[in-house]
């Protein structure tokens, strides 16, 4: 059983036992780095962004926390490229190796309205990853909580060192030009095992500083809908993440 089904196991025991699952929480960002924005996702998910004073500018780190707690923080760069990823159930990290055939670009995508990539990750214990896809504007644009998004489509493979099919991702997603960030919208995943898994994880409301639920680490939105049906759907939501919000 993975750590993220056994607390999610716990906080059902809790809930029939009449307990609350989680305390309402504050996220409190490392020393020397900013809070700027907490996004409430549908799935029982909350993300909040930050900035730390040591990066390179435009760097942003964002962390995902669920009903259990944070389980997983990823740094992006200016161009929304996949630095560093850490899943804290697990304790692994994943980071951008420097050299690829074709690195992400947000610029690119603003300015022509489809981005291609290939790039490979390197896992702290070893495993390599190359993924390739791309990103595409539909030229559909939304207001969600009173910020402007523009819709994207985008189709994303992987593969092993060997060149052997892990996985595929695709569906629909949002960016912010403004804000210069991705997020989720509805997502299909397929692996080479045959598994097919959809969710969709769009971003429902935003708090800048100040502004009520700015902080929080305390999902709002699905979580009874989620938590009835864990713990598998749990464990997958946990694994979707990159370099969306």
């Amino acid at each position: 059983m993975t750590k993220a089904m056994k607390t999610v196991v716990t906080a059902l025991a809790l809930m029939i036992a009449g307990g609350a699952p989680v305390a309402a929480q504050t996220f409190e960002p490392p020393r020397g780095c900013t809070l700027s924005l907490t996004a409430q996702l549908r799935q029982c998910q909350v993300a909040n962004v930050y900035s730390c004073t040591g990066d390179a500018p435009g760097d942003r780190w964002i962390t995902f926390a669920d009903g259990v707690g944070i389980f997983f923080t990823s740094r992006i760069d200016f161009e929304t490229r996949w630095i560093e990823s850490i899943d804290h159930d697990s304790g692994n990290i994943d980071r951008l190796l420097p050299k690829a055939a074709d690195h992400a670009s947000f610029s690119t995508l603003l300015a022509t309205g489809r981005d291609d990539f290939d790039f490979m990750t390197e896992a702290s214990d070893g495993f390599v990853e190359r993924f390739v896809g791309a990103d595409t504007l539909t030229g559909e644009t939304v207001m969600i909580d009173g910020i402007p998004l523009e819709r994207s489509t985008f189709d994303l493979s992987s593969y092993d060192a060997s060149g052997a099919f892990l996985t595929r991702r695709s569906g629909s997603q949002f960016i912010s030009r403004d804000l210069r960030l991705f997020f989720g919208d509805t997502e299909v995943f397929e692996n080479a095992q045959g598994d097919r898994i959809e969710t969709f994880q769009p971003p429902v409301t935003f708090a800048l500083p100040g502004e009520d639920g700015f902080g929080t680490l305390e999902p709002k939105f699905d979580c009874n809908a989620v938590l009835a049906r864990a713990p598998g759907l749990t464990d997958r939501l946990r694994s979707f993440r990159d370099d969306r919000i």
